[in-house]
């Protein structure tokens, strides 16, 4: 076996470098791909969460944890929007008259209204006579 070692290093030194480029590369696309992954997360959270006095609410019951029922909602409600504060918080009344501060986070728009119930009828064909 005839090794060159100046020509191994130097194949070495060419393969590192390879290397070292991929792991550069790897880098920047996953840096981009958090980027752009955190911003769409950012533009869902800023969604629809400006609410006004008046707006009918639901509230989200983050201690709901022990023995949940599968199908049990955690959305309560529906709330009224009494007073709005700066930095999130929102005050909400229920239908008694009750009325508490509670985090802007944790509210969403209730869409109530009339909805219209579509009636299907079956139609049956007559059968074919001979």
């Amino acid at each position: 076996m005839n090794l060159d070692m100046a020509t191994a290093k130097h194949l070495r030194f060419h393969q590192l470098h390879e290397l070292e480029e991929l792991r550069d590369h790897a880098y920047e696309h996953s840096h981009n791909y958090k980027a752009r992954t955190k911003a769409m997360h950012d533009r869902k959270l800023r969604g629809d969460k400006d609410f006004t006095c008046g707006d009918a609410v639901l509230l989200y019951n983050s201690r709901l944890r022990l023995f949940l029922g599968k199908l049990k909602s955690r959305w309560s409600g529906p709330y009224k929007v009494k007073e709005v504060f700066p930095y999130g918080t929102v005050e909400i009344e229920d239908k008694d008259g009750a009325s508490f501060k509670v985090n802007g986070h944790r509210l969403k728009h209730y869409m109530s209204g009339p909805f219209e119930k579509k009636v299907v009828e079956d139609v049956y064909l007559d059968p074919p006579t001979e």
